[in-house]
């Protein structure tokens, strides 16, 4: 006599193909929705509206909607319009120094004839471990005259140099500083993914070191010289921290001297949250034109390159 069936247990239901994909990203947009979309929805929102005193003054503080009132303010300001002004200088100034030094030690780093190449990573980008808080603080103290041993080494030499008299320069100073080393590591990763074979190659077709750095290296990290460029500009763009801690010391630096430190001071010190939320929303507005030039600008020159070959 043939045993009854018996039914096993029953087939699991597999999901779907976005189903593990989804779950795995819900933490990402969660965390992106609440830090970043929220905040930038409510500064929107603050920029809209005004806030003012109804009656004589003694009838308490209102909220008035005044559409695009305050983006108007902030662009009629000329004290905004000059902070993108020093921007425009400090970008002019720090942003070819910042790449090319960072890509030019990178290289020196690769090359064959390096040596102590663990030491010198951790050498250079230790300044960036420094908070930059900390960091304005030490280059303020090398800065100023009758304090910085620096000043009295070159007064004493009889060179007379005021740092703090030209603040753009200073400024940059410090961010290259802070910065090289960060950027040095990410085009050292670059190039070390470089496949060997592919540099032996140009040593046998007769290639130099230089050659093969200009010609070969530069080319096959473009991804990466696009993103750090990419990173510089939104960095320079939110230059806050430096100047701010400049700006008793330094004269040209005033609360006021970059777009970040303007709404700051809108927002702190004369309790204008709406002229600061619309100056924040029109530098974060430049950002993203800028942003989509640098990668636009990136794209272009990767399938020109392509195009060539």
């Amino acid at each position: 006599m043939a045993a009854p069936l018996t039914e096993g247990p029953a087939p699991r239901r597999r999901r779907g193909p976005l189903g593990a994909p989804l779950l795995l990203l819900a933490p990402f947009f969660l965390l992106f929705t609440a830090c970043t979309l929220v905040p930038i929805g409510y500064a929107i929102h603050l920029s809209l509206y005004r806030e003012q005193r109804s009656g004589l003054g003694f009838g308490g503080v209102e909220k008035a909607f005044t559409g695009l009132g305050n983006y108007r303010r902030a662009l009629a300001d000329e004290a905004f319009r000059d902070g993108f002004l020093t921007l425009a200088q400090y970008c002019v100034l720090y942003i070819p120094l910042m790449i090319g030094l960072s890509l030019v030690l990178a290289l020196l780093l690769d090359s064959t004839l390096a040596r102590a190449r663990r030491f010198f990573q951790l050498a250079l980008f230790l300044p960036h471990a420094v908070p930059g808080i900390i960091a304005a603080l030490i280059w303020m103290y090398l800065y100023t005259p009758g304090v910085s041993p620096v000043i009295g080494a070159l007064d004493s030499a009889g060179y007379r140099i005021d740092l703090l008299g030209q603040p753009v320069p200073a400024v940059v100073n410090i961010a290259l500083w802070e910065w090289t080393g960060y950027n040095l590591i990410i085009f050292f990763a670059a190039l070390q993914a470089i496949p060997r074979e592919v540099l032996e190659a140009a040593v046998v077709d007769g290639a130099g070191p230089l050659r093969t750095a200009l010609s070969i290296k530069v080319p096959l990290i473009r991804a990466s010289l696009t993103m750090v460029g990419l990173f510089t500009v939104i960095g320079s763009l939110q230059l806050f921290t430096e100047p701010m801690i400049l700006h008793d010391a330094a004269p040209g630096v005033v609360t006021t001297w970059t777009p970040n430190m303007y709404a700051y001071t809108a927002a702190f010190e004369r309790n204008d949250y709406g002229l600061a939320a619309a100056a924040s929303v029109l530098l974060a507005l430049t950002a993203a034109v800028l942003s989509f030039a640098v990668t636009r600008l990136g794209g272009r020159s990767a399938k020109a390159k392509e195009a060539r070959t």
